[in-house]
């Protein structure tokens, strides 16, 4: 596939610059994330988007430490050091010595980090197969497809 150069058509009606084509896509992100994070405290009233993000990474992870998610997530310890505090608090995660250095402690989701993970996980697919429902099936993989290549290209850390 080509770059996308200024005056490139998108296919339909006139011809797009791509200055024009990146602020689209610029705002769209933005709400977007507003969206998802408003949407956040509405699937579980003490879940954060913050707090679903970093239970997915320790279910996905199969754990690991906080000074870990401090990196991957590009974010001060002292903030992260805040939410693994609220997480353990509200009994969502915990703290185990790791297998291979018993000094090293690993953040792991309880019983109960687990079945609230799976219920957020559950309602946000529903919603987005409620706003995806009249999406052509071309369209949601070409859709998908783009996702995951911008996503690819995003580095370690979260975008500027």
């Amino acid at each position: 596939m080509q770059p996308w150069r200024p005056e490139q058509s998108c296919g339909e009606g006139d011809p797009v610059h791509a200055a024009d084509a990146v602020e689209t896509v610029q705002r769209e992100m933005t709400v977007f994330a507003r969206r998802a994070r408003a949407a956040a405290g509405r699937m579980h009233p003490e879940l954060s988007l913050v707090s679903y993000t970093l239970l997915g990474h320790l279910e996905e992870s199969g754990g690991c430490r906080a000074t870990d998610l401090a990196l991957h997530y590009a974010l001060d310890k002292s903030t992260v050091s805040r939410q693994v505090a609220s997480l353990e608090r509200s009994g969502l995660i915990e703290r185990r010595p790791d297998a291979a250095d018993q000094r090293v402690l690993v953040l792991h989701l309880t019983e109960a980090g687990r079945r609230i993970l799976a219920q957020v996980t559950e309602r946000r697919r529903a919603v987005f197969e409620e706003r995806l429902a009249d999406w052509p099936a071309e369209d949601l993989s070409r859709f998908a497809d783009y996702l995951v290549r911008y996503n690819a290209g995003a580095g370690s850390g979260p975008p500027d």
